[in-house]
């Protein structure tokens, strides 16, 4: 039995540890698409193929349920995946879904009018292509009324966080959080909107100030897929083993994989 995480990159290695910690026995396969990573700048149709060409490879190393533990794949391809690519007897699930239920404190399920909830003003931090998707505002006003939400694209620091340059990370993080605050000067919510971010979290938050709650993902999708498995079962594939897959170099992205998980991490060619 195993779980498909698919990321761009190195990010979703944040969703990987958080899902190792909840479910230690779960044997996961991790495919980052290092070559072509980011996404965050790439058009909507690139981001549907490269996502559904690694997809594929996970569903041949035996997943039957994959988790698209990027924001931006989320965004701009999971509803056509899901629509009219994803076969009958797989799942493809997105990061998006334990966010908004956790923003909202209500469950996907519950299909009842919007309705006010306890944040007023989000910040959205996000790689350019998921903000310009404004798919994470449209499943927000699915459930929720009064909530002014203030996007912000990162650019570059996924770059810079796949390149191991923290010091420019941590300066990217900075200008950013500083460009949120000329449009929001008081935020009293922060979302984390891509699975990068949390290696950074610590920047954000610096620079957030007190008093800003702030939604990072890897926990909230690591609780969802533990229920999920829970209610699915038979979603755990066939896999036994944990193993790491990468478009990219895989001796580059097992030094960067184990510096990030402070933990030896070997990735293989995909």
């Amino acid at each position: 039995m195993s779980v498909g995480i698919f990321d761009s990159g190195l990010g979703g290695l944040t969703v990987y540890r958080a899902v190792a910690a909840r479910l230690p026995d779960l044997p996961v396969v991790y495919y980052g698409d290092n070559a072509h990573t980011p996404y965050g700048t790439r058009d909507a149709d690139d981001i549907y193929d490269l996502t559904t060409k690694g997809v594929q490879r996970l569903f041949e190393a035996g997943c039957t349920l994959v988790i698209l533990a990027c924001n931006t794949a989320s965004a701009a391809a999971l509803r056509r995946m899901q629509e009219s690519w994803v076969p009958r007897d797989k799942r493809v699930l997105g990061v998006f879904v334990p966010l908004i239920e956790a923003l909202t404190e209500r469950h996907w399920g519950d299909n009842s009018p919007p309705r006010e909830v306890g944040v007023k003003h989000v910040a959205l931090f996000a790689t350019p292509a998921t903000v310009a998707s404004r798919a994470f505002q449209r499943e927000l006003a699915f459930r929720a009324i009064g909530v002014d939400v203030e996007a912000q694209a990162c650019a570059g620091v996924v770059d810079a966080i796949e390149d191991g340059d923290m010091i420019l990370a941590e300066a990217l993080v900075r200008s950013h959080v500083d460009a949120l605050k000329r449009k929001m000067p008081r935020p009293d919510a922060a979302v984390l909107g891509c699975t990068h971010y949390p290696i950074v979290e610590d920047d954000f938050r610096k620079a957030l100030g007190p008093g800003v709650t702030v939604f990072s993902q890897p926990e909230l999708v690591a609780a969802s897929l533990a229920d999920y498995l829970e209610r699915h079962p038979a979603m755990k594939g066939s896999g036994q083993v944990t193993m790491f897959l990468t478009t990219g170099d895989p001796g580059r992205v097992s030094d960067q994989a184990t510096r990030f998980l402070r933990r030896r991490i070997d990735f293989h060619k995909a």
